[in-house]
């Protein structure tokens, strides 16, 4: 049984989130701030997180920049009354894995849960199929259409990191850390060059589209949706 924390100071609104995620099957935890939800995390094991914005003591934002900064992969679900574009390309940029504006549909946020399960698992086997692809993590291959490519290292780290999260927008800088790394000195531009070569790479022959977020980043989106 996955195990989600739930982080809102509202408590009924901790309350409903709780209650609808137990009728689907998950085990729950309840925190109304980063202070509690930090006390928990180092505890018990969770699988991810829920978690609003405003909040007293530690903030949603400031919540997630720590989880990262101390390792902790596990995928994040922002739900927040915060709804203009600033609130959202803060939130992905200190490391949240999906985001959501209040008021919500509760059966959509299950539905954003089990894909966010389903894409955390997917990183933790090292391995991405789609019908006419598969991306080996260990092998740093590619397998299109049975046939293998070997393609640049830094290009398949970034390609396997957005198929990881279809439909998940991941800021430049995002991608620069984990694949450059935090103290590179290398130019931004450079990820725009490697992202060209990889559209150009894959142009027509497989099932995926690169996405630029014009001043924020890029995405991956399977061309049949």
């Amino acid at each position: 049984m996955f195990k989600i924390l739930v982080v809102e100071d509202d408590q009924s609104l901790r309350t409903l989130f709780c209650t609808v995620l137990s009728k689907n099957g998950f085990a729950y935890f309840e925190a109304q701030d980063g202070m509690e939800a930090w006390d928990i995390l180092e505890r018990q094991y969770i699988d991810l997180m829920i978690s609003d914005i405003m909040m007293p003591n530690i903030d949603g934002y400031e919540l997630v920049k720590s989880l990262r900064r101390n390792g902790y992969n596990i995928p994040v679900l922002m739900i927040t009354a915060k709804d203009t574009f600033e609130d959202m390309q803060n939130g992905f940029q200190v490391g949240t894995d999906d985001y959501m504006v209040k008021p919500i549909n509760v059966n959509e946020m299950i539905l954003r849960v089990n894909a966010l399960l389903r894409r955390a698992q997917i990183v933790n086997t090292k391995k991405i199929q789609f019908p006419d692809m598969e991306l080996l993590y260990d092998e740093l291959t590619v397998r299109l259409n049975g046939e293998n490519m070997i393609i640049p290292q830094k290009e398949f780290y970034i390609l396997y990191k957005l198929l990881s999260n279809p439909n998940k927008v991941f800021t430049k800088q995002q991608l620069m850390d984990e694949i450059w790394g935090i103290d590179t000195e290398s130019d931004p531009h450079t990820l725009d060059v490697h992202i060209s070569r990889i559209r150009e790479r894959f142009k027509d022959k497989a099932s995926f589209e690169i996405i630029t977020i014009r001043g924020l980043g890029y995405k991956a989106v399977k061309c049949n949706e």
